[in-house]
């Protein structure tokens, strides 16, 4: 499971920019789900050596009673007691404030690993711009400039090699199923569906699962690990916290997972969450079924309404079967695992090197690569496998560092459709032979 790195401050101390800096990006992956603001960001950390998660909080009240503000600073508390690291950032430009005194406080007593890291240092001296900052008591602060970049490779490798090396998965022929979706479309009642008994305790209300849970079971013969990301929650719990939703969990279940089920409501319209979840489960790379829960009783009308709207909303998807199910009433279940089987069986395959030169070369006989800068066509030699969940293919050639994305796009498909790989996305990379002459001085 990837480590998370949490950022907390007050309000406008830098923590989004810092947050783009770290997953390289604008936008965030999750956001706006119930019971969580707008600015809690979710994303892949791209600097580093070490993959993880990084979470932008929103602005931290800690001493706020009630409104958003109040919720704002319990959720930022709950991705807090979530983290494998706190990076709290405070303005080196605008210097100690009392708010900086409450979050450090509130921080203190988590118990949590702690970075005081001071923004907007650019242009001052790195201890000038942190020196009242020990005041705080969190250690040594370190500056940075998360708008410039200043500094943030350096922190971000110390707060990972802070974070010991979890244990790899053990390989198993069983395939892990990650249950995903926002808050009360039918998640634990599917899990409950498919294992045949009351393993999970459904309710009829979101949020009422609060972390996630790994099931081992068998189906039909085979083993399977079933990860309900909402989690599961004792009988004697039910009254406490019902709002807590835990986004964090969902994307490490899917970080974990070799293959996700994706469920949507039928009878609710599908909604930017959807998309934004769905779109965390492609750029994980992970294989993909969608079921559309709550199928029963609907009119025919709006059973084609609902499948216009997936289709147009969630066009990326077009990798993954997609099922029409009722939960409640056990409907097209064996449907949905046997394209979990189908979807485990294209994310693990092994690609033979041969084949893959041949589908290559005929993709490019059907379509040549476009030139990039100059009279150079990239040329593209030959294919092998480099990695399986999701298969990569690694193409060498030279000047391929110019192919464009849409050619990218062009030979995954040539791929996907030469080897029948649905359910899993499947990706290319490309690398280039340099040419030993390039550096040669003309006589």
């Amino acid at each position: 499971m990837k480590p998370t790195v949490v950022l907390v401050g007050r309000p406008n101390v830098g923590k989004s920019t810092l947050f783009n800096r770290l997953t390289r990006s604008r936008d965030a992956i999750v956001h706006d789900l119930p019971g969580l603001t707008r600015d809690r960001h979710y994303g892949h950390g791209r600097l580093g050596d070490k993959p993880h998660l990084v979470v932008d909080t929103g602005g931290f009240e800690p001493v706020a009673k009630d409104g958003i503000l109040h919720q704002m600073a319990r959720q930022t508390m709950q991705a807090v007691d979530e983290a494998d690291a706190v990076v709290m950032l405070v303005d080196g430009r605008q210097g100690l404030t009392p708010q900086d005194r409450d979050v450090a406080e509130r921080l203190r007593r988590s118990g949590r690993k702690l970075w005081l890291v001071v923004n907007k240092a650019e242009g001052m001296r790195s201890e000038i711009a942190a020196a009242e900052f020990h005041e705080l008591g969190l250690g040594d602060p370190l500056a940075i400039s998360a708008a410039h970049g200043d500094g943030v490779r350096e922190l971000i490798e110390l707060v990972l090699e802070s974070i010991p090396v979890a244990e790899p998965e053990p390989e198993t022929d069983a395939p892990r199923i990650a249950v995903v979706g926002r808050p009360n479309v039918g998640k634990s009642t599917l899990v409950n569906a498919i294992l045949g008994e009351e393993r999970v305790i459904a309710f009829d209300q979101p949020g009422t699962t609060r972390d996630s849970i790994h099931i081992d079971f068998e189906r039909n013969g085979r083993r399977y690990t079933l990860i309900d990301t909402a989690g599961v929650r004792r009988r004697g719990k039910i009254e406490e916290a019902v709002e807590k939703f835990s986004v964090l969990k969902t994307l490490q279940a899917i970080e974990d997972a070799n293959v996700v089920i994706l469920v949507l409501d039928a009878r609710q319209d599908v909604s930017d969450q959807d998309a934004h979840i769905a779109g965390f489960i492609v750029e994980a790379g992970r294989a993909l079924v969608v079921a559309i829960n709550k199928w029963e009783g609907l009119d025919p009308g709006v059973r084609e309404q609902v499948k216009r709207d997936f289709a147009r909303k969630l066009n990326f998807l077009g990798f993954a079967r997609v099922h029409q199910i009722s939960a409640l009433n056990g409907t097209g279940l064996s449907g949905v695992m046997t394209s979990v089987d189908a979807a485990f069986a294209a994310a693990m395959v092994k690609l033979p090197t041969p084949r893959l030169t041949r589908v290559l070369m005929e993709a490019v006989a059907k379509q040549q690569p476009p030139r990039t800068t100059g009279p150079v066509r990239p040329k593209l030699r030959y294919a092998h496998q480099g990695g399986s969940n999701p298969p990569l293919i690694i193409i060498h050639g030279n000047a391929l560092d110019h192919v464009p994305e849409s050619y990218r796009r062009y030979l995954e498909h040539a791929f996907a459709d030469a080897f029948s790989l649905a359910g899993t996305p499947l990706r290319v990379q490309f690398k280039h032979g340099r040419n030993p002459f390039a550096d040669r001085r003309k006589l």
